[in-house]
């Protein structure tokens, strides 16, 4: 559905429109306004279509059913905190699910030879699962600037940081990514 061409507009229905109840317009209206940036951003976290349409999902459900179905002060915050977090828990269900299948059926050294160091699909989901291991104002700030590819100063508003804070804790994210990325390298030598 997505492909290298992300649209949002596939998961979107825009007949549904005459449907809505007339104090919830605003949620479409943040759906046009900010879904593509969120496709976008959960499609380079999590890489898999089923996962970003679960996440996107998600996102807009929390936002409809947020406070007695109020309007959050900071929508665009809102709607990308909750879809980061939501993709996190998505990855973090992942990385369980395969150490547990992996442990079952073979051992972690096995799994980790030269031919998947240069496979960049094992490489991607490497670095996936770090990401949602890092904490989570490091994470939000890597998620935001380098794959939702946002402003460091769109991801301090967003953040309620300065940018020149979201500089320092990516270069912090960055530090520990490249360490655990060495890391799983040297184990599987």
């Amino acid at each position: 559905m997505f492909g290298k061409a992300v649209s949002y507009e596939l998961i979107w229905d825009f007949t549904v429109a005459g449907t809505v109840d007339e104090r919830q317009r605003w949620i479409l209206s943040a759906m046009q306004s900010h879904g593509q940036e969120l496709v976008t951003m959960l499609w380079r976290i999590l890489g898999n279509e089923q996962d970003v349409c679960d996440a996107y999902q998600n996102t807009f459900l929390q936002l409809a059913h947020y406070k007695a179905r109020q309007k959050p002060e900071h929508i665009k915050a809102y709607i990308f905190r909750v879809a980061s977090n939501t993709a996190v828990s998505i990855l973090k269900h992942r990385v369980a699910e395969q150490k547990r299948l992996s442990t079952a059926i073979v051992t972690r050294k096995a799994t980790v030879s030269p031919a998947n160091e240069l496979d960049s699909k094992y490489l991607q989901e490497t670095l996936r699962c770090h990401i949602a291991q890092l904490p989570e104002h490091l994470r939000n700030v890597i998620m935001l600037r380098d794959l939702a590819e946002l402003s460091y100063a769109r991801v301090g508003r967003i953040l309620d940081i300065s940018a020149a804070t979201a500089r320092v804790y990516r270069c912090k994210a960055i530090q520990l990514l490249a360490v655990w990325m060495g890391k799983e390298r040297e184990e599987g030598k």
